[in-house]
């Protein structure tokens, strides 16, 4: 990255976060600042999965696994045990990243569809542990979060404090995501998506690289966890470790750009709140009509831009400057009294 490039990269989301910053100041309507803590919680997660099935091409289905286990560490370690959610947020991250090495590792053997086979089964396998411990996990009833606000107890009153916490997560996850991308991290987990034997042929350990992205997207999506735990203070199995939310992970990545730091991004922004104003406009009177028009504008944009928004945009935005040089070299051709070629 040239240092022109780094220097734009760093303004423009400076300004991204200052104007997400300052954004409260004129929405303060609890239904769109539901829907704004809903965008920056799924780009969390969107960044978060894209580490390991971006950049490292290792399509994983089953990683609300993850994100259900940092919801339930803290959640647990709260009501018995009444360890604040502060401390359960880097409790719930850190037991992810564990059990993501401890599984992850042996299924990293596994190559294309049989290693994403290998994940929807580990999510199916904590999703019935989580129903059977009724004891430790309330079962299938779940557990339901006493509303004791206090940010010792991450419980707001005002939406306001959840949307900060949000954003906050975000710009971290896209921070770390962009280090991630532009380090010799990023250039080795790319490598070994395009050609696994190749990168190991150049001295690439791409088991060790593959580890490293598993454990820094499954931290992430556990901390992710927690939040999601403390904002709607219930949580159950079928809620926090569903096989959707792990396909809503993909898909968000593939919709913005696989392999991208501002992909996962874009996908989130876009269907995140398409999703929730569908819902709240057509649920009521037209059930399940949001989900087929939302389908329908899935399709379509992965037929028109089958690698994605951003890497569409950015072809276009290349066309455009390239245009543009052309006609500003022939102008000077031009004014020197040069022949233009067509």
């Amino acid at each position: 990255m040239t240092m022109d490039t780094k220097n734009n990269t760093l303004i423009a989301f400076g300004l991204f976060a200052a104007v997400l910053i300052l954004l409260p100041l004129f929405v303060t309507n609890n239904f769109y600042l539901h829907n704004l803590i809903m965008i920056f919680f799924w780009a969390t997660l969107t960044a978060s999965w894209n580490i390991i099935g971006g950049f490292a091409g290792q399509i994983s289905l089953g990683h609300a696994a993850f994100f259900g286990i940092g919801a339930y560490t803290s959640t647990v370690l709260f009501l018995k045990l009444g360890i604040s959610p502060c401390i359960g947020l880097l409790c719930g991250g850190v037991l992810s990243t564990l059990v993501a090495a401890a599984i992850s590792y042996p299924c990293f053997r596994l190559r294309g569809p049989f290693f994403t086979l290998s994940t929807i089964a580990f999510g199916e396998v904590v999703y019935l542990l989580s129903s059977y411990f009724r004891d430790l996990t309330g079962g299938a009833v779940g557990l339901l979060i006493p509303f004791k606000p206090g940010f010792w107890n991450l419980i707001f009153r005002e939406k306001i404090y959840y949307y900060y916490i949000a954003l906050l997560l975000m710009l971290v996850v896209i921070a770390i995501t962009h280090r991630i991308a532009h380090s010799k991290m990023g250039y080795y987990l790319i490598s070994l998506r395009e050609d696994e034997e190749a990168a190991k042929a150049i001295g690439i350990n791409t088991a060790r690289y593959k580890l490293y992205a598993v454990m820094i997207s499954a931290f992430f999506a556990g901390i992710a966890g927690v939040f999601y735990a403390q904002y709607v203070l219930f949580i159950e199995p079928k809620t926090v470790f569903s096989a959707d939310l792990s396909t809503q992970f993909a898909l968000m990545s593939i919709i913005g750009g696989l392999g991208t730091v501002a992909g996962p991004i874009v996908g989130a922004f876009i269907l995140t709140p398409l999703s929730e104003f569908l819902r709240a406009w057509l649920g009521g009177s037209y059930s399940g009509l949001h989900l087929a028009i939302y389908g329908v504008i899935l399709i379509a944009v992965v037929l028109v831009m089958p690698e994605g928004i951003v890497v569409w945009f950015n072809e276009k935005l290349r066309m455009v400057k390239a245009r543009i040089a052309k006609r500003q070299l022939a102008a000077a051709a031009i004014s020197k009294g040069q022949e233009v070629k067509p």
